[in-house]
């Protein structure tokens, strides 16, 4: 009788087996939903929560995610791009199955909750993909959405464009995977909540797997401006087309990165025509920081900015094995004429 029931349960866990297998071969794969630009690529700032209970953790067993986060934000560090306007992608084919457009492209911090309430996703759209699989494409720009429910999409097809609508304080796209009505997480094809640093297998396409890796320091993006810069505004693009002008009543320098950790040592520099140091700044870092803004600059000489080329750096600096390795440099030049 011992020897039927072992039988049974081997016979059991291998029908289990087969069920979990098949269900892998039949998940949808899918491709980077977002056309990120050449240079600048796309980066992952929230990843699915992995924790079950009221903590959070990514599937990596990091910080970057919230408490209950069901998607993956994805960002493009590129202020002039986002501006211009980047293009949501339909991940995989399907069908659309719902939408919603018209709100307003507004940081949460203008609004507050209770305006976006029911609706925190703001401008979205929804696609079906077949065996109990959809994905959801959220924050999109107002009056951008180029498709309706019941059109047939193909992987690849430009659906709207990332914007800032919905319950966030920065332009990103929030892409979400829902396998009969429960969030996966696309990195390692596991329920949300499943328990971080667990082996799965990936649901991204390959090719959206190297672009869209998990990054824990990164230069996320930089830029000027004419007056002290808000980070509320430079991650919406705010400054992308920033000119300052001979007459600019400030100049300043911004960066904007994620990674800080302790020990860690930075340094930003703004230097003008001639390579004269304008303003400098080196520091240790004391706190580690999911994401860190921090700008330098002057205000304008009664003569006004010289005539020429401007340039502002900025580098992180940490210990690995013992050696200074530089791990996020950026450059910006601006000329001023």
């Amino acid at each position: 009788m011992q020897r039927a029931s072992a039988v049974l349960a081997l016979l059991f866990a291998f029908l289990l087996t087969i069920a979990d297998s098949s269900a892998d071969d039949t998940a949808p794969k899918f491709a980077v939903p977002l056309a990120c630009p050449t240079e600048a690529g796309c980066v992952v700032r929230n990843f699915v929560d992995e924790d079950p209970g009221p903590g959070a953790r990514d599937f990596h067993c990091g910080a970057l995610t919230y408490d209950g986060h069901k998607g993956t934000d994805i960002r493009v560090p590129d202020g002039a791009a986002l501006a211009k306007g980047i293009a949501v992608l339909a991940a995989a084919p399907g069908k659309v199955l719902r939408l919603r457009d018209g709100m307003a492209d507004v940081s949460i911090r203008v609004t507050g909750a209770d305006a976006i309430k029911d609706r925190e996703a703001g401008n979205s759209v929804i696609i079906d993909h077949g065996d109990g699989w959809e994905t959801q494409y959220g924050h999109l720009r107002n009056g951008s959405i180029s498709v309706k429910p019941g059109d047939i999409v193909a992987a690849g097809q430009p659906i709207g464009v990332v914007g800032l609508s919905g319950n966030t304080e920065f332009t990103h796209l929030h892409f979400e995977i829902r396998h009969d009505g429960s969030p996966v997480d696309p990195y390692t094809g596991q329920a949300m909540g499943s328990g971080c640093g667990k082996a799965g297998q990936p649901l991204w396409t390959d090719a959206a797997l190297a672009r869209l890796t998990y990054r824990d320091d990164a230069a996320f993006d930089a830029g000027f401006a004419t007056d002290k810069p808000d980070q509320w505004a430079a991650r919406s693009g705010a400054y992308a087309t920033a000119t300052p002008t001979t007459d600019s009543p400030a100049l300043v320098f911004w960066i904007d990165v994620l990674g800080h950790r302790p020990g860690d040592r930075q340094t930003m520099r703004l230097t003008g025509p001639d390579g004269v140091v304008i303003a400098e700044k080196t520091d240790t870092v004391q706190d580690a920081h999911v994401q860190w803004f921090q700008f330098i600059g002057k205000k304008r000489p009664d003569v006004g900015w010289p005539i020429g080329r401007y340039r502002g750096d900025y580098t992180l600096t940490r210990d690995v094995g013992g050696q200074p390795q530089i791990v996020i440099a950026i450059k910006r030049d601006l000329e001023i004429r």
